[in-house]
């Protein structure tokens, strides 16, 4: 393996037999204790220590990973996304060592540090002391080592009260707190974390992100897996996409996300009509739309504080109409958000000659929310009324809020929920010592 490389999975499959248990599945503990001394694994290692029914009918296999092969350079942050099902954390135990593949090699350089179910690697009846200084013994690391560390992971979790208390008293909350804290500070080369930051509250899941943004910056590899679609482009420089097993794209996060969620709905920023089959009447037809950025350029993601131009080709074939055309906007869940009508004060009242429009609206920057927009194109008669054409959610964009307080967000990194999200100018005004209370 390249001596750049951190990870390399070359081909690996993962096979469940439904209703069979598989040996050494259920003893997390020992399955790290054999991670620590296993750095590098392939299939034949696998092989002499695990168990395989091989046999049995093709009804009663799953194939949680088929065939999937990446490299993830040193210091890279990677994301992997996907639906509930894909393979995420399947391929997440595979290279911690906390399951085996059926098929495949990978090679992981370093040590290695997951956290990929609440309390992974904690002994229940041991304290949280104990648990701290019992898991940097797992990665190789001495007490000394651990010692230089334990101060900054103890304020770090945040749970220094109940330090000498048995983690199986511990809410799941605080074992993510202890765990995320250990993992991340006894420096490994290597960081694997799974979805269980959405356990803990908002401003522990800030402290997280900016833990693994520093150690991306440090040269460390980082994988991050989480629904928190925002959290991903943030973070992490690339993502791989899996669906049923397999990478289905392998690019910039900023891509990877949003032709995942473009994907969910079948959109994208751009759509051509045929003469054929472009939607209109013998008055008039859309030929295109798309969703540009302030270049010019068609956008399928753009930052939060940047104008979105939307915009629509049409043929007029009929003249002497007053044509009113207007654009639609849905959030993702398919809440109609509002409807822009044309303003442009030149064709107010004034009747359209035949020939071929451009007409785009631009919403401001730091007006709409974070997530995916549905945008659909329409064009009316104004007097009388009669629709030309009613194309209802033809293109999307993904807006992405990269939550470095240029936002309305602020320093809050929490859920932000609403699809409007305007950047308000506030005043505050201070008298000091000029405070009443009843005593």
């Amino acid at each position: 393996m390249n001596k750049d490389i951190a990870i390399s999975v070359q081909g690996i499959s993962k096979q469940f037999r439904i209703g069979a248990y598989e040996e050494a599945a259920d003893n997390v503990l020992a399955s790290i204790v054999r991670a620590v001394k296993r750095p590098l694994t392939n299939y034949q290692k696998y092989r002499s220590l695990y168990r395989f029914d091989e046999s049995g009918s093709e009804d009663d296999v799953l194939w949680a990973l088929k065939d999937v092969s990446f490299e993830v350079p040193k210091g890279q942050v990677l994301g992997i996304v996907g639906h509930n099902g894909a393979g995420k954390s399947t391929l997440l135990k595979i290279l911690a060592s906390i399951t085996p593949p059926s098929h495949g090699r990978v090679e992981v350089k370093g040590r290695v540090s997951s956290l990929l179910e609440v309390g992974t690697g904690f002994h229940p009846e041991l304290t949280g002391r104990e648990n701290v200084f019992l898991n940097g013994t797992m990665m190789g690391m001495r007490k000394l080592e651990v010692s230089q560390k334990f101060d900054e992971i103890v304020a770090f979790s945040g749970v220094e009260k109940f330090l000498d208390t048995p983690v199986k008293r511990y809410s799941s909350g605080m074992r993510v707190r202890l765990a995320f804290a250990v993992a991340a500070h006894l420096e490994p080369e290597v960081l694997i974390v799974d979805e269980v930051l959405a356990v803990g509250d908002a401003a522990f899941q800030r402290k997280c992100l900016d833990k693994m943004e520093d150690a991306g910056q440090d040269g460390r590899t980082v994988l991050f897996v989480s629904h928190n679609l925002p959290a991903v482009t943030r973070l992490c420089s690339r993502a791989i996409l899996l669906k049923d097993g397999q990478i289905t794209m392998d690019g910039s996060a900023n891509d990877v996300v949003a032709h995942y969620l473009a994907v969910e709905r079948n959109l994208s920023s751009e759509k051509q009509w045929s003469v054929e089959d472009g939607p209109g009447d013998e008055v008039a037809q859309l030929r295109s739309m798309r969703i540009r950025d302030r270049r010019g350029l068609s956008a399928d993601t753009i930052d939060i504080q940047e104008p979105i131009g939307m915009e629509m080709v049409f043929d007029v074939f009929e003249g002497g109409r007053e044509l009113m055309p207007s654009f639609t906007l849905f959030d993702d869940q398919g809440n109609q958000i509002f409807i822009s009508i044309e303003t442009d004060e030149y064709w107010l009242g004034r009747a359209r000659d035949p020939g071929r429009y451009t007409a785009t609206a631009w919403i401001p920057g730091n007006m709409m929310g974070e997530g995916m927009i549905d945008v659909g194109a329409h064009l009316s008669t104004f007097a009388p009324l009669q629709m030309h054409f009613n194309a209802h959610q033809q293109v999307a964009v993904q807006i992405l809020d990269n939550m470095d307080s240029g936002s309305a967000r602020g320093n809050y990194f929490g859920d932000f929920p609403g699809a409007i999200r305007p950047k308000l100018d506030w005043e505050t005004e201070f008298v000091p010592n000029q405070v009443s209370r009843v005593v």
